[in-house]
């Protein structure tokens, strides 16, 4: 055991060694909040002195539309992507735009929050379960129970023509067997509205408009926090993630830089940089945010971002038709 522990020490230690005197300049595109990003180029700087990170901040949809442009014109400027979603990676990679990293260290992660060829790596979970006002009298613990009398004409969720979350929890409920679009058949019948992002649903909620909903987890966790009559919580099926991969361009002009970004983000001070802003880190291993489910207790829905890619246009086109759009 003390070899075998020794020798993954080893390991650990020669991969902080590749990267302790990187230096150079660091171009990252990301569309974390203004102030998580500049905390996570502080964070990095700090730990890698010799690296200078220019960051530009914009919505996942806006970074990949500024990408797509750049690469049309032959001049892709980052090295390194931090952005919402598997999905959004996934493409990427189908279109050969990403740089595997098989240094990158994923062993203490859940392989299901990895790309198996490593290009993409997953930095945190931002799940999205239900919301309940507190003042409603039934308390759901499933899916299933938004579709009881009691939550009829009380339903609000994020529409997943305008967010990504909501996109990703569409492709994994009507993927699961047990659910499927009857699911959603079942939530039209309900009354449920869906229009905007998980902001409105969660002002609906919170203010007594409608009693239940979707929505990502940390806004009823900071709501209740500050006195809001909500609850969230993980359905019994599970709960859907958006996990914030990182990921390297194959036109990376500071690749020994971008492997220590990556790295950075998947230690042990990375990931608890993510709990202390306020999210579920990837690893396991690391403690959760006060509020948050215990991390013992999340179970992730099962999520193929290929094929979740692959069906997305029908699934917002069926979405619509039913919800309207």
């Amino acid at each position: 055991m003390f070899r075998l522990f020794s020798a993954v020490a080893a390991v650990a230690l020669s991969v902080v060694a590749a990267h302790a005197d990187v230096s150079g300049n660091l171009v990252l595109y990301t569309s974390q909040p203004s102030a998580d990003a500049q905390k996570t180029v502080n964070a990095f700087e700090a730990a890698y002195p010799g690296v200078k990170v220019k960051w530009v901040r914009g919505g996942t949809t806006q970074m990949m539309a500024k990408l797509q442009a750049e690469f049309a014109a032959g001049q892709p400027q980052p090295d390194v992507l931090l952005i919402a979603d598997m999905v959004s990676m996934q493409q990427l990679k189908q279109d050969g735009r990403l740089m595997a990293d098989p240094e990158a260290d994923v062993s203490r992660f859940d392989p299901a929050l990895m790309d198996p060829d490593h290009t993409y790596f997953s930095s945190k979970l931002i799940t999205t379960g239900i919301i309940y006002n507190t003042h409603a009298k039934m308390i759901p613990t499933s899916y299933k129970d938004l579709l009881k009398t009691a939550a009829k004409g009380e339903i609000v969720m994020p529409s997943p023509l305008n967010s990504g979350a909501a996109a990703i929890q569409l492709a994994a409920i009507t993927a699961n067997p047990d659910l499927g679009w009857k699911y959603y058949q079942g939530l039209a019948d309900q009354g449920a509205v869906a229009q905007g992002g998980n902001g409105g649903v969660y002002k609906a909620v919170a203010s007594g408009e409608k009693l239940y909903g979707f929505v990502v987890d940390y806004l009823p966790v900071r709501g209740k926090a500050k006195g809001a009559p909500v609850q969230f919580v993980a359905p019994k099926e599970g709960l859907t993630a958006v996990t914030e991969p990182v990921a390297i361009l194959k036109t990376a002009k500071s690749v020994p830089a971008a492997k220590a970004f990556v790295s950075f983000l998947l230690s042990e001070k990375g990931q608890k940089l993510a709990a202390e802003m306020g999210y579920i880190p990837a690893d396991p291993g690391v403690a959760e945010p006060a509020g948050f489910p215990p991390r013992k207790d999340i179970t992730l829905m099962a999520f193929d971002p290929a094929k979740a890619l692959k069906d997305n246009a029908a699934n917002l086109k069926k979405f619509a038709s039913m919800f309207g759009g």
